[in-house]
């Protein structure tokens, strides 16, 4: 259709052109959502830098080194400047760093960033949707703090940089550059850039495809990592207040290019390219989230001989496959179970083997004893007969006054 439509010119005003106009008070009324993640170790100076770029105090609690494992703890807070409404959640790792093993430090960073794509998507795959509506979680932009130390990036960075690089935009900075002289600090920043490279780590790069920008972001991209320094502290300079930090050798101006690279970040995070990190977010790191997740509940958009399939077609071979899995899942439980019954069988017809002979046994016992106790009975029967008769005996004797039969021949006679 694109191919066929034609261009036609108009003979008056009509009015789409205010369609730009529309979508800002759109916008605009509706508010903005950013989510910053901040990563570094305690004490680097994460809070203090948030403070100093959106120029409020945040007012956030200072942490304590001894944590025994990572964990990220997110606020939000509703900024407005102008007319224009911002809700801003900001991200901090409480304990990065912090651990003797610091192997595992990525895994809850990972986790948290998967945890927002997740509910999303399921949010997305709910049939009656409310995305409009739907608070957006996901991180959009990341600032990784690295330590002043000038002699390259440590294992810890390196490794949880190339976690995060595919899920999320990565921004390393320089935490108190100030600490650091300026020679040291070109050397260091080239030092970064090349472990960087080396370790196939793709961090965050400014756009240049739209031309209003392309410049300004094409010469911002040589400055990566910025080297900043934060302060809620103002000192006079001049005739003008200015946030700086103040040491016994002089005074250090946050807002000050010559001094860091505050201002760069600043207009790159927030004034230039905040939008285009949103925009990125959402069709390149959730979009390959999303295709890694459908393709494990078993989606695609081919079948095996690559021929396009719809999302009906593909419900309904899965749920094919989910059925043929029951039944041959029912079939494998119909089979343990009449394997379990006959081996149930087999042991209740020992059992009822061994309780036959057992039965017999005391059956035995019992006619052994029965025979025992009739002969012993007949004996004592036996007895008791002769023990009458010897009485009768004796009773006639003394009656007739027959002393003949004497202890003895009676003692004879028992005998």
């Amino acid at each position: 259709m694109l191919d066929k439509a034609r261009s036609v010119g108009l003979a008056g005003h009509v009015g789409f052109d205010n369609l730009p106009d529309q979508l800002v008070n759109k916008a605009v009324q509706k508010g903005f959502v950013f989510n910053l993640l901040c990563i570094g170790e305690t004490g680097i100076g994460k809070s203090t830098l948030m403070d100093t770029l959106f120029n409020t105090s945040f007012e956030a609690k200072p942490n304590s080194h001894k944590c025994a494992s990572v964990i990220l703890k997110p606020q939000a807070y509703e900024l407005l400047e102008g007319n224009v409404q911002m809700k801003l959640t900001i991200v901090d790792t409480v304990g990065y760093g912090d651990q003797v093993n610091k192997d595992d430090s990525f895994k809850p960073i990972v986790d948290y960033i998967d945890q927002q794509f997740e509910a999303y998507l399921q949010e997305e795959l709910k049939i009656k949707r409310c995305l409009q509506a739907y608070h957006d979680t996901r991180v959009h932009s990341c600032l990784y703090f690295i330590c002043p130390t000038g002699h390259g990036l440590k294992a810890i960075d390196l490794v949880c940089m190339k976690k995060l690089d595919t899920r999320v935009n990565v921004i390393p900075v320089i935490a108190k550059a100030d600490t650091i002289s300026k020679n040291e600090l070109l050397k260091f920043k080239e030092k970064i850039v090349a472990e960087l490279n080396a370790n196939g780590i793709k961090i965050y790069q400014f756009p240049t495809e739209d031309d209003t920008v392309a410049e300004i972001n094409t010469s911002m991209n040589t400055h990566i990592p910025f080297a900043i320094v934060g302060s809620t502290e103002f000192a006079r300079v001049g005739n003008k207040m200015v946030r700086a930090r103040q040491y016994p050798w002089g005074t250090v101006q946050v807002e000050n290019d010559t001094h860091c690279d505050f201002i760069k970040l600043r207009e790159m995070l927030i004034r230039t390219n905040m939008e285009h990190m949103r925009e990125v977010t959402h069709a390149k790191h959730y979009e390959l989230y999303r295709k890694t997740r459908l393709e494990q509940m078993g989606f695609s958009d081919v079948d095996s001989d690559n021929k396009p399939m719809s999302f009906q077609q593909t419900c309904e071979k899965k749920m094919h496959m989910h059925q043929q899995e029951l039944a041959q899942k029912e079939e494998e439980m119909k089979q343990q179970f009449i394997q379990r019954v006959k081996e149930k069988e087999a042991e209740l017809k020992d059992a009822e083997r061994e309780l036959h002979a057992i039965f017999d046994q005391i059956k035995d016992d019992n006619a052994r004893e029965k025979k025992g106790m009739e002969d012993y009975q007949k004996q004592l029967e036996d007895e008791i007969s002769e023990f009458q008769r010897l009485k009768i005996q004796y009773q006639t004797a003394q009656l007739s006054g027959s002393h003949t039969l004497s202890l003895g021949t009676l003692k004879g006679k028992k005998k």
